[in-house]
């Protein structure tokens, strides 16, 4: 049942690197359907898509084939619980979708480093990249929702851990890698009423710019600072309501084509917004982006203060944990300034998970120790200065209940749902509509989807 698990984050990998289109020499998009689940269908382009990116991550074992014949198990499974969202009218609000993306959006920016990097090296913006994965991201949230109904009654007894543990095979027993817990205080500090007037001074005489006959799309790539669509001269594309800044869509779907707003400020910056068309419900728009930054005697000023906490932290005069509670500015702070992990929801990082500006600092210090104030950019690409402490570090080992049974009862607990959903596979493929395609009903399935 390992092939059968849905691995999202592998799945919205995919879909950023794009869709990849077997073609004719003449440019003819070449697809078909390879299997159709209740209302919902699996195409070759789908299957195409997984196959390439796990090449490009280099986690095929097995030959094409068999790769691609396990590939397209997991996405009838997923088609599977699709379909039985449907019938169970199962849904997910908005705010829902909204808060996983953006969970996902941090956990992507993280890989990158800054959210200017992930948009330049995608050529897109964050606010693109949602408005692309709402639809995917909606079914998968409904397929996590059928899931976790099926599996919701699945336990695991402290007998059956320990008989888990003692079935494996010596050379079996994974080992588990050096885990950490880290911690951090942020002082980021506040952006300047004379640096906010400069940014809208300089909007504003674009605009003045536009208005006397210069080209929106030429300022747009000249001065842009948002990556993903200053190349395009500005261009969002097309959008729907609720798919931009609120700000933004407010003043964006009440301008004629052509017409130029005033200065409109989001949590992005400010904006100056040029309309292209109207097409009912959805807009289609250009703009320029300014943000407004730190200045370098602000920032150096953090440092100055954070070296200052740091050495009351050390000489026991006040403890990370009020320190954080008092002067930290991040979010963090309400999780006493544990960094949370977005790809477990947990607060340890195996250490080639961890961002590599933290990793460098915390790896040369030992459990206790509180850093010097390094430099950080936020999700928004801002600078700020932080204070970083170790929590915990465990040494890789092979695994034992002594020291890792919540991690091997996780696995057991896995083992079991994998056999609950077996069953249900088993009962619920016999009753619904499945067609596969000839060229995989020689695929050796770990299910009897016929």
């Amino acid at each position: 049942m390992k092939n059968l698990i849905i691995f999202s984050h592998i799945l919205m990998l995919c879909f950023l690197i794009g869709n990849i289109e077997a073609q004719t020499p003449a440019g003819t998009v070449i697809d078909e359907v390879v299997a159709v689940v209740g209302k919902n269908y699996i195409l070759l382009s789908d299957i195409e898509n997984q196959y390439m990116q796990m090449r490009l991550q280099g986690g095929i074992t097995g030959g094409e084939s068999t790769t691609k014949c396990q590939i397209l198990e997991n996405l009838l499974f997923e088609k599977l619980m699709l379909h039985q969202a449907e019938l169970d009218s199962v849904e997910v609000t908005p705010e829902q979708v909204d808060s996983e993306l953006d969970r996902r959006m941090r956990y992507f920016i993280n890989q990158f480093g800054t959210q200017e990097k992930l948009e330049k090296f995608y050529d897109k913006s964050v606010v693109e990249f949602k408005s692309e994965l709402k639809e995917v991201i909606t079914q998968q949230m409904k397929v996590e929702k059928v899931q976790q109904e099926i599996t919701k009654n699945t336990k695991v007894t402290p007998s059956e851990v320990k008989s888990f543990f003692r079935e494996l095979p010596k050379d079996s027993i994974p080992l588990v890698g050096s885990v950490v817990e880290v911690a951090q205080i942020v002082k980021k500090p506040p952006i300047s009423p004379a640096e906010k007037f400069e940014v809208k001074e300089k909007l504003r005489k674009l605009r003045d710019r536009v208005l006397n006959g210069e080209s929106f799309e030429a300022l747009a790539r000249l001065y842009s600072e948002d990556p993903g669509s200053a190349k395009l001269g500005g261009d969002l594309g097309l959008h729907g309501r609720g798919e931009l800044y609120p700000e933004f869509e407010a003043v964006a779907f009440k301008l004629k084509p052509g017409e130029v707003s005033e200065i409109v400020e989001t949590e992005a910056g400010y904006h100056i917004i040029q309309s292209i068309e109207r097409r009912g419900d959805f807009i289609r728009v250009r703009h320029i982006l300014l943000k407004p930054k730190v200045s370098p005697v602000a920032l150096a000023e953090a440092k100055i203060f954070l070296d200052s906490i740091a050495r009351l932290i050390r000489a026991d005069s006040m403890t990370f944990d009020d320190a954080v509670k008092r002067f930290s500015t991040d979010g963090s702070r309400n999780n006493n300034g544990i960094l949370i992990n977005a790809y477990t929801g947990g607060t340890d990082w195996p250490v080639d998970q961890l961002d590599p500006k933290v990793f460098f600092v915390v790896d040369k210090l030992v459990v206790g120790e509180v850093s010097q104030a390094v430099l950080m950019e936020d999700e928004k690409g801002e600078e700020a200065y932080r204070l970083l402490t170790l929590l915990k570090r465990t040494q890789p080992h092979r695994a034992n209940l002594a020291e890792d049974y919540d991690q091997i009862q996780n696995w057991a607990l896995q083992l079991q749902k994998q056999e609950t959903i077996k069953k249900w596979i088993e009962h619920n493929s016999k009753k619904t509509y499945i067609k596969i395609s000839d060229n995989y009903k020689a695929c050796k399935y770990q299910q009897s989807w016929f």
